[in-house]
């Protein structure tokens, strides 16, 4: 017979009650020892060394778009995005608001820029070894030629665009890989884990 409390209740003395307490608790060791058996946790992969930060430098010398450096840190598997901008050749000029396609070489005072925008990603082996991935896109303005807009004539620049995508494998040591693009640009990348 079970009583209120759950224990089995074998007659009335007190041995009764004491084996019928042991059967209950060896039942309960059958229930609860499996779960001191599970399974280990598993190791989250972002702890794993190649897996942690990257503090990579992106150096550019060009004839094109100037020289700029940036320096800057991600993880294994992330896409890094960043610019340059810098006064154009001959010197900034003021562009009309109504110019057209101009906003990729105006800055927000309404003056043109010569813009690098980077995008960065790299996956690290297990070696240790960085799989990169680079796009490389510059917009330059050329002079200004007459526009006519909704009737009224404009000197509107136009933007020399230009856009390269490599692909490369380098150390992630501190070692610097050299890169020239199809402009002349060069790129020289250099990267270490944290």
């Amino acid at each position: 017979m079970i009583d209120r409390s759950g224990f089995v209740q074998v007659g009335r003395s007190a041995q009764g009650r004491l084996i019928a307490a042991s059967a209950v608790m060896a039942l309960l060791a059958c229930v609860v020892e499996p779960a001191a058996h599970a399974t280990p946790s598993i190791k989250v992969l972002s702890e794993v060394a190649y897996d942690g930060p990257i503090k990579y430098t992106v150096k550019m010398a060009s004839k094109n778009w100037g020289s700029a450096q940036e320096t800057r840190t991600i993880r294994s598997g992330q896409t890094d995005d960043f610019s340059w901008q810098s006064k154009p050749a001959g010197g900034s000029q003021n562009v009309p608001d109504a110019c057209p396609d101009v906003d990729s070489i105006r800055n927000a005072s309404g003056t043109t820029v010569r813009q690098v925008k980077i995008r960065f990603a790299a996956v690290v082996a297990n070696s240790g070894d960085a799989d990169v991935q680079l796009s490389f896109q510059g917009h330059a303005p050329r002079p200004a030629t007459a526009v006519t807009v909704s009737g009224k004539k404009l000197q509107c620049p136009t933007d020399n665009f230009f856009s390269q995508l490599v692909h490369f494998t380098m150390p992630t040591g501190g070692a610097e890989k050299n890169v020239t693009l199809s402009d002349g640009t060069k790129l020289t990348i250099s990267a270490s884990r944290k």
